[in-house]
C-alpha cells in the first residue's frame, strides 16, 4: 500500500511539473531591426521570393508583448502584413496565431502628388 501510495504521489509529481512547464511561455517584444532579420531569415528558410521588407512599431501589444508589424513586398504588388513577437524566443506573427491582432495600418503619411 505505502509503495503505491508513493509511486502515485510521484507520479503527481511529474504530472504537475509537466503542466507547469507548458504553460510557462513567455512572449517577448521585439525591436523593429531584429523583426525585420527574423523576418528575412524565415522567408529565406520557407524559400519564398520578396522584393523588401520594412518592419516598425504597431502601438499594440499581445500578453504584454509589443507587436512589430512587417511589410513583405512579394511583387507584382502584393505586400503582405506580417505582425510579428516573440515566444520563448521564437518568432511567431499573426499567420501563426491568429489572435496575435494585425488590423490595417494608417499611420504613414498621406501621399504627395505633385504636378508640373
Amino acid at each position: 500500500m505505502r509503495r503505491a501510495a508513493g509511486v502515485g504521489a510521484a507520479l503527481t509529481a511529474l504530472l504537475l511539473a509537466a503542466c507547469g512547464s507548458g504553460s510557462s511561455s513567455t512572449y517577448e517584444a521585439t525591436t523593429p531591426a531584429n523583426a525585420r532579420k527574423l523576418m528575412v531569415e524565415y522567408l529565406n528558410g520557407k524559400h519564398l521570393t520578396y522584393h523588401w521588407v520594412a518592419c516598425l512599431r504597431s502601438g499594440r501589444s499581445f500578453h504584454g508583448a509589443a507587436i512589430v508589424r512587417c511589410n513583405v513586398n512579394f511583387g507584382d504588388p502584393h505586400i503582405e502584413a506580417y505582425c510579428i513577437i516573440l515566444k520563448d524566443r521564437k518568432l511567431y506573427s499573426d499567420h501563426d496565431d491568429p489572435a496575435i491582432a494585425c488590423q490595417r495600418d494608417n499611420r504613414a503619411p498621406p501621399a504627395t502628388i505633385v504636378t508640373s
